[in-house]
């Protein structure tokens, strides 16, 4: 009795281990762009999420403090802290300090060059996140000249 020897063949070839190459490279050309896209979409969406938090802050501020709108230079501790009916402010709540807070904290820009700014001014120019008018109540990013992907301004969200 002959035995006969089969010999099995393991491994893939090269061809084989090409066309797997291939077929990754193509998925991953469809999918980065994809991704990349997504990332500056949530940019935008965060952006806008924190005006509309920092916009409710400030319209709940100004009716409690009979239509007075947080002033600039204090903006982040009227926001943030207990205050009395003329604005001051306080970390702790009394009989005095009985409005507030509005927002736990100033959020930071998450778009453009001043990208983590949190900071509010008056005036544009300064390197602050967000530009504040205090007569108006009026408050938008500090990006005078930069757009989303759509072309708006980040000043016109």
């Amino acid at each position: 009795m002959s035995r006969t020897h089969s010999h099995k063949r393991f491994g893939f070839s090269l061809l084989e281990l090409m066309l797997v190459v291939v077929i990754i490279a193509l998925i991953a050309a469809i999918a980065i762009p994809r991704m990349s896209r997504g990332a500056a979409g949530a940019a935008d969406s965060s952006l806008a999420g924190s005006l509309a938090v920092l916009r409710d802050g400030v319209d709940r501020y100004a009716a409690e403090h009979g239509g007075t709108y947080p002033t600039a230079a204090n903006f982040a501790s009227q926001l943030t802290l207990y205050s009395s009916v003329t604005g001051t402010t306080s970390a702790t709540k009394d009989t005095t300090y009985i409005y507030g807070p509005y927002v736990r904290a100033v959020p930071a820009q998450v778009v453009g060059a001043r990208k983590g700014q949190s900071g509010v001014a008056a005036a544009d120019g300064a390197t602050v996140g967000w530009l504040y008018n205090e007569t108006t109540g009026n408050i938008t990013a500090n990006c005078t000249t930069e757009a989303d992907a759509t072309g708006k301004l980040y000043l016109n969200y």
